[in-house]
């Protein structure tokens, strides 16, 4: 019996391949939710008749006038719900709402023969709306006590007395700005009917089953009556997880009563003013520290941006709750966390669910107290890491936390950090309306879900008579590269070539009541369940193999499609002539497997408990330039040392933590959203709701110079084949881009001053904090930082 890490000799995991269908991709040959629209007869298309009132009462809806424009055929309203008139899962979200809770909020849909009619459809519904108050900004709701859910807090020890005794104490509030997903595919779902009256939806979405039964529960059937498939999905980052169910639910409800197949493809502008974000945050915090430079205790508020309902908004907050802390140990610490309600769009899961938030309220809190400390911020950091031995402030030991500063060592010789600060002060020295600056910052991330029952899986596999192998498992692919991994796991288990194995579309009724793609736990969750699954057939197929080789089952090697015995080379059996001799014997060539994620427990009620399998680690260096004129800036040059225990595919996870990397940096100091706070006609409406308006970033705001290095030697003992997960950690190292910024800001002033940044960093936001440094006295700074030590 083997466990969950051990590699077999010559394993195809950890080899260096290319994305499963990374050919369809680039030549525009893969096929996405709304290409398969094209292989159905007689399509109707959805259009939603938007509100424009960011908070109102629906008095009155009359569709006839719809109905009377060509090519229209029904308009689907709440009086056509047979079943439960909800889209979430919280019963806080109405399909088609009495009252409108955002600009842009859909009241009913139009089913039309073309997009064209359906849209001319949506324009000549008659909508009386009676305008109510609405709140907007975090700061409104906090003023209005305008809260949803739990309102958590995570405690150790007494924060307020180690604070009051603190050698050095500080304050702080910040805000921090959402983050638009913009997938390059926006939410899409069709939905038809079979004879017998079975639903069966296409859909772009990371949850599968959540989706099957949110159709389900609005249609009033059971779910064995709804199948839900995800071929593929353009992009997720989490914004598929919870948003595309009601999309699906209007597809299907369409179906369902014209008979005839019902497609919805939400345009860009659509997509972002109906869908959520990431969650904006307000965060309080006071930090005391001692001479040393010790992070002694923290106190802090954060409350998050919900929107108009709960979504995922409670465990988005426990999860920035629980990474605060980031890579630090805190001895006394008492945070609260909150939910504001406003009426914006319900804000869900984005790419590290609220940890990025989280771990950015410590952060802050380095970058603002070091010049006060008279302490060069790289060293503050240092200093402040977890040792082995301590634990969260939830209550979970850091297991392997000398890796931290084994990493953070190993990044800065690699990025030739001391060189490079000697290089920065001569450049500073002799440019003086340009400054430059690095920063280093460390990453801690806890990976499994918050809710201890979503860390399970299952698969399904098959195994032809000619030796060729079908996955099927429960995880979605959304260009992640996870059923490029589950191909490789399934050929290692198995022993055949990697071209051996193919991996189906996700489907519900292949393998059920799955969890969502989501938290970074697809592959370590799907990965166990795939691999169980191959053992299964392999084990059987063993026996078959030892009566040939007049072996022992347990001697038994399988290897590159060749089935050979310990001990010797001279006669071996073919992949293909085994399974088809298993077959003539009966023995089974199918399994389904099942995997969970051992040694969880969380109390949500005492935020205590050991809610995450394993920490990924990483740290990261980056250097920028700065216009002191404008406020632009460039970004030179990053490195990256990132654990990601014994990589299932290098290629794969290299290009995970690149992508991350450029999406937290967008987050940080690029992407911001804008919504209409004035009290005229448009209050709610979001200005920020295209590419021309959203700034993205692009192949301008990359590195000029990227390295990217997997940390060696990091078996991550339980855990698919000594893997870790790479999907949302990586988001986090572009903390060192704002830090970077932000010391570059207070490179053009006197030094020793605590430099203010708001986030998103923008270069409007980063020129007034040049503006502010060199309005700044010397009188006002504080010691001179010390030398960094190694």
């Amino acid at each position: 019996m083997t466990s969950l890490a051990d590699r077999p000799a010559d394993p195809v995991v950890g080899v260096a391949v290319p994305h499963e269908s990374a050919g369809l991709r680039v030549t525009g040959t893969a096929l996405y939710t709304d290409d398969l629209t094209v292989r159905s007869r007689g399509v109707l298309h959805a259009w939603p008749v938007q509100a424009p009132h960011a908070h109102a009462r629906v008095a009155g809806l009359r569709t006839t006038p719809a109905l009377e424009v060509p090519g229209v055929v029904r308009v689907l309203t709440a009086d056509d719900v047979p079943g439960v008139n909800d889209a979430g899962t919280k019963h806080d979200e109405p399909l088609f709402p009495r009252e409108v809770m955002y600009y842009g909020h859909a009241v009913c849909w139009v089913l039309g023969e073309t997009q064209e009619a359906a849209r001319r459809g949506a324009e000549a519904v008659e909508v009386d709306y009676e305008p109510l108050p609405s709140l907007l900004t975090l700061t409104e709701a906090i003023e209005a006590g305008s809260f949803q859910g739990m309102q958590p807090t995570v405690r150790r020890g007494d924060a307020g007395a180690a604070l009051a005794t603190a050698e050095h104490r500080f304050s702080g509030e910040l805000e921090i700005g959402g983050q638009e997903h913009f997938y390059l595919e926006t939410h899409a779902s069709t939905a038809q009917l079979d004879e017998a009256g079975q639903v069966f939806v296409q859909s772009s979405t990371q949850h599968p089953t959540e989706t099957q039964e949110i159709v389900a529960h609005v249609l009033g059937l059971h779910s064995h009556e709804v199948t839900v498939q995800c071929l593929r999905m353009g992009g997720g980052f989490g914004g598929k997880e919870m948003q595309p169910h009601g999309f699906a639910a209007v597809a299907a409800l369409g179906a369902v009563l014209t008979g005839r197949p019902v497609r919805l493809r939400l345009n860009r502008t659509q997509d972002i003013t109906m869908t959520g974000k990431r969650h904006p945050f307000h965060v309080r915090w006071e930090a005391g520290f001692d001479d040393a430079g010790l992070l002694r205790a923290l106190r802090a508020t954060l409350t998050s941006d919900g929107g108009w309902s709960l979504d995922l908004s409670e465990p988005v907050l426990a999860r920035a709750l629980c990474h605060v802390d980031n890579a630090y140990w805190i001895p006394d610490v008492e945070v609260h966390g909150r939910i504001a309600r406003t009426h914006k769009t319900s804000q869900t899961a984005f790419r590290g669910f609220g940890g990025p938030q989280g771990m950015l309220v410590l952060e802050e809190v380095m970058g603002r107290c070091a010049p006060r400390l008279g302490l060069d911020p790289t060293e503050l950091r240092r200093r402040n890491l977890y040792a082995p031995g301590q634990s969260t402030p939830y209550g979970q030991p850091v297991r392997h936390a000398e890796r931290l500063r084994t990493i953070w060592t190993q990044l800065l010789d690699r990025a030739e950090v001391e060189r490079r600060r000697e290089e920065i002060a001569v450049f500073n020295a002799t440019h003086p309306d340009t400054r430059r600056a690095l920063a280093v910052t460390p990453v801690k991330f806890g990976i499994s879900f918050n809710f201890t029952a979503f860390n399970q899986a299952g698969a399904l596999v098959h195994v032809y008579r000619d030796g060729s192998v079908l996955i099927n498992h429960g995880g979605t692919e959304m260009g992640q590269g996870l059923h490029t991994k589950m191909r490789q796991v399934a050929a290692t288990a198995l022993g055949v070539p990697l071209a051996s194995v193919r991996v189906a579309p996700t489907r519900t009724d292949k393998v059920p009541n799955t969890s969502a793609t989501a938290a970074s736990s697809g592959s370590d969750l799907n990965g166990g369940a795939v691999r169980n699954t191959c053992e299964q057939i392999r084990d059987r197929l063993a026996e078959v193999a030892a009566r040939q080789l007049n072996i022992h089952p347990d001697d038994v090697r399988f290897t590159d499609g060749r089935i050979t015995g310990i001990g010797f080379t001279d006669r071996d059996i073919a992949f293909a002539d085994l399974a088809r001799d298993a077959w003539f014997q009966r023995v089974s060539l199918w399994a389904a497997g099942y995997y969970r994620t051992e040694g969880l427990h969380w109390d949500s009620s005492r935020m205590q408990g050991e809610p995450f399998k394993y920490f990924s680690y990483g740290a990261a260096v980056s250097e920028v330039e700065v216009d002191g004129f404008t406020g632009a800036y460039r970004l030179l040059r990053t490195d990256i040392v990132h654990d990601v225990g014994d990589s299932l595919s290098p290629l794969v996870d290299t290009g995970q933590i690149e992508g991350g990397f450029v999406q937290g940096t967008g987050w940080l100091t690029l992407e911001e959203l804008r919504w209409d706070e004035s009290d005229g006609p448009h209050r709610g409406r979001l200005a920020t709701q295209s590419a021309s308006t959203y700034k993205l970033p692009s192949f301008s705001e990359m590195p000029e110079e990227f390295n990217v290095h997997l940390f060696e030697e990091a078996t991550e003992s339980g855990v698919v084949y000594g893997s870790k997960a790479v999907g949302e950690p990586p988001l986090m190292l572009a903390l060192s881009v704002r830090e970077a910024l932000r010391e570059a800001a207070a490179a053009f002033g006197p030094g020793g001053r605590s430099t203010a940044l708001a986030s998103p960093a923008t270069p409007e936001t980063v020129f007034w904090a040049v503006q502010e440094a060199r309005r700044a006295h010397p009188a006002d700074a504080a010691p001179a930082p010390a030398t960094p030590a190694r």
